[in-house]
């Protein structure tokens, strides 16, 4: 049997990881707001009431009701560790993502069981790069407040992201995200990419997550009937239940619009806009996997409009920097890539004035930095377009004019075919 050896690279992966996670546990100390973890009552079902401020439906009452059997330090310890877990296997899903290409892959053939052990083990160098990416990963505002607030947005992203890139023939693909989207309703608007997606395979996953969301539904209204219909009927339509969406920690249309135009209410502006980016991400969602092949950009695109259209996506639901800046790096568009990482790491919300709703009366030239995450947003879904709207006969003129010497040109009838 062959051992792995310890390389000069891994010993530095694992002591920049050590590094960082040092640094984290300093400021984690030095913080004394952090990790935050919500010490209120235990939940109960038969005393269960749904908060005026819940953005969740009740299911996700019932499936973090464990939580509230651990001591309060405990809680903590876990949250912060597993968040740091979670990040390892976010950066490993991502690279996967990113060498993630659609092509229709033909249903497993049986094949005898064999019951042989591998004869050379996972080197430690291919754990490497994940390290390194933790270890900077880490200090991402929307990654760092996770791990330190206690939030789920890296085992929700996770759980997505792992689901989306199964294989089409896969048994039950679409039943995790369903379940997410049961949770956090953000998330629902990958079923209906799936549903756009224009593929057999791809409409069955959605309708499997469409059923499993609605299994969440009749769960949460079998255990808490009362919460459920007081969250289906009235809070789910209560826009601002969430928090004060007009603050700079809400980095989504509706934040964006209120800073803008220096009201707490945006009015009939963000929700025309709201309905018209839904529309055109889908659209250009579809576009990019269908037109371009370009899947992952079409997931990605549709995450970046749920956290647009979304009335409240605080800062650390832009978790979804990890698989975007993995797809920039796989691109190599390294240039892009360090620009979108610093934007997501220079925490500029935090720079202007936020005290006693300063945010209502920034002047035109600090809005850019109290909006940078949908900004970017905006951004990167003109940036699909452009890519999407590439006609195709540039490819097909750019090999005539290199054709080799001595070649003939292809005729008038064999041109319009390929056109």
């Amino acid at each position: 049997m062959t051992y792995p050896t310890v390389t000069v690279r891994s010993l530095l992966a694992v002591g920049a990881l050590a590094l960082s996670l040092t640094a984290l546990a300093v400021f984690a100390a030095l913080c004394p707001a952090a990790p935050f973890v919500p010490t209120g009552p235990t939940v109960s079902f038969t005393e269960y009431v749904q908060p005026a401020s819940a953005a969740s439906p009740p299911f996700a009452a019932i499936l973090f009701v464990p939580v509230t059997w651990l001591p309060v330090a405990t809680l903590k310890a876990v949250v912060v560790v597993g968040n740091v877990l979670l990040l390892a296997l976010l950066v490993r899903l991502s690279w996967r993502f990113a060498a993630h290409r659609h092509a229709p892959t033909p249903a497993p053939v049986p094949t005898p069981v064999r019951f042989s052990l591998p004869s050379v083990p996972v080197p430690v160098l291919s754990w490497v790069p994940v390290l390194l990416c933790v270890a900077v990963a880490l200090w991402l505002e929307p990654v760092l407040r996770t791990v330190l607030f206690g939030e789920i947005g890296l085992a929700l992203t996770c759980v997505v992201l792992w689901d989306l890139t199964r294989p089409d023939h896969a048994l039950g693909k679409g039943f995790a995200l369903g379940v997410v989207a049961g949770v956090e309703l953000a998330p629902a608007l990958f079923i209906a990419y799936l549903l756009l997606a224009g593929r057999p395979d791809a409409v069955r996953a959605g309708l499997t997550a469409l059923g499993s969301l609605i299994g969440t539904m009749l769960l949460g209204a079998l255990v808490l009937p009362g919460a459920s219909l007081d969250f289906w009927t009235l809070r789910v339509f209560e826009t601002g239940r969430a928090g004060e969406g007009w603050t700079t920690d809400n980095q989504s249309l509706q934040g964006l619009f209120a800073r803008a135009l220096h009201t707490t209410e945006p009015g009939i502006g963000w929700a025309v806009a709201c309905v018209v980016i839904t529309f055109a991400g889908l659209w250009l969602a579809r576009r990019a996997v269908v037109r371009k092949g370009l899947e992952t950009w079409g997931i990605l695109v549709t995450a970046l409009t749920a956290l647009l259209v979304s009335p409240v996506s605080w800062s650390h639901h832009w978790v979804w920097c990890v698989p975007l800046l993995a797809v920039l790096l796989a691109e190599g568009r390294s240039r892009t890539a360090a620009a979108v990482a610093l934007v997501f790491a220079a925490r500029t919300f935090r720079l202007v004035p936020h005290e006693g709703g300063a945010e209502l009366r920034l002047p035109w030239w600090q809005q850019p930095l109290a909006s940078p995450y949908a900004l970017l947003g905006l951004a990167l879904l003109a940036y699909v377009a452009y890519r999407c709207h590439a006609p195709r006969t540039r490819t097909v003129t750019r090999r005539r004019a290199t054709a080799p010497a001595g070649q003939l040109p292809a005729s008038n009838s064999s041109a319009s075919t390929i056109r």
